[in-house]
């Protein structure tokens, strides 16, 4: 069973997990069944034989139904953006206890969990590298949110009740990409970059398929139980490596970018914290409070324990974004 499709991940999860082309020998379920949100178009997923049940994560009875004969959930549903930060802890936290408990409850023998980099938040030095082995440290109430659904799961593991594995991925990239991820194109594309410091702070970033690989992997591997993993590309890329990646993919010719000092960044965050605080957000508050800092991470242990090996690297998987939006006629 898996959440958050048809959302952009869950989608391209179960088209890989069910037609192939995740990594070779990769196995193939006998089902699969999509829990959807009310009011949202099920796309692709009754054409590609998938069983769909109608229901919230919060929905004890439409969990039920989407669990009947399931061994393995893959919960991916959450909320990144909210309106206001009671949802972040609604869906990405007591959602997850929800779907876990039921999960615990119809019998299934692994849940693997999609989570985030923000539970363990910034790296304290530009040119740090976070592993598993890094304490928690929440980034805002996202991460908080996040943090607490992963203590769900390894503690319901560790009690013996179900195999969970805790999968964590970085910014996430590649087609099908969401209206946020088109305007940093078109930022680039009209010289409207932003960069804070020099640019050399860095970021792990999971190619979408990359991530779908990881997630398999992790369903499989009898090492993964109650385990934490990082899920990313090859290596991290500085800030400035990606937008003059994009920008050459663009053409773009010279590219200027507006360089503002990290102190503009630090800003953000402090007023990111006072908005949340009051209990709303602004998600480009929130993302410029990020981005004069380091979020980079190891993916060795994925690599060792899982077999995980990402094959798309930023120019190959920025091109196929850029050409993704080209197709569908989406104007950059």
């Amino acid at each position: 069973m898996v959440t958050g499709a048809p959302g952009w991940l869950g989608t391209r999860f179960v088209e890989l997990l069910t037609q192939g082309g995740a990594y070779p020998g990769q196995p193939q379920p006998s089902r699969v069944t999509c829990l959807v949100q009310p009011g949202r178009d099920p796309g692709p997923l009754p054409a590609w034989g998938l069983r769909v049940v109608v229901g919230d994560v919060r929905d004890r009875d439409a969990l039920r139904e989407a669990l009947r004969g399931v061994d393995t959930v893959f919960h991916l549903a959450g909320l990144i953006h909210p309106r206001r930060i009671r949802e972040l802890y609604e869906v990405n936290t007591e959602g997850t206890r929800a779907v876990l408990e039921e999960a615990i409850r119809a019998g299934v023998r692994r849940f693997v969990y999609v989570s985030s980099n923000s539970p363990v938040g910034l790296n304290p030095r530009l040119d740090g590298t976070f592993t598993e082995d890094d304490p928690p440290r929440p980034y805002m109430h996202y991460g908080r949110s996040k943090w607490l659904a992963e203590q769900a799961v390894l503690t319901a593991t560790r009690d013996g009740r179900i195999e969970g594995v805790v999968v964590r991925p970085c910014w996430f990239y590649g087609p099908g990409q969401p209206e946020r991820q088109t305007t940093l194109f078109r930022m680039i594309r009209r010289g409207r970059a932003v960069i804070f410091g020099d640019g050399r702070q860095r970021r792990s970033m999971s190619y979408i398929d990359n991530t779908v690989q990881g997630l398999i992997r992790a369903a499989v591997a009898p090492q993964a139980v109650g385990q934490v993993y990082w899920i990313a590309d090859a290596r991290p890329y500085s800030v400035r490596e990606i937008y003059e990646t994009i920008a050459d993919l663009l053409d773009v010719h010279p590219f200027r970018p507006i360089f503002l000092p990290r102190l503009v960044s630090k800003a953000c965050q402090w007023a990111d914290a006072l908005i949340q605080a009051t209990g709303l957000y602004s998600t480009y508050v929130h993302v410029a409070g990020e981005m004069g800092y380091s979020i980079a991470c190891s993916i060795e242990k994925a690599r060792r324990e899982l077999g995980y090996d990402p094959q798309v690297d930023l120019r190959e998987g920025m091109r196929r974004s850029i050409e993704w939006c080209r197709t569908q006629g989406i104007e950059l």
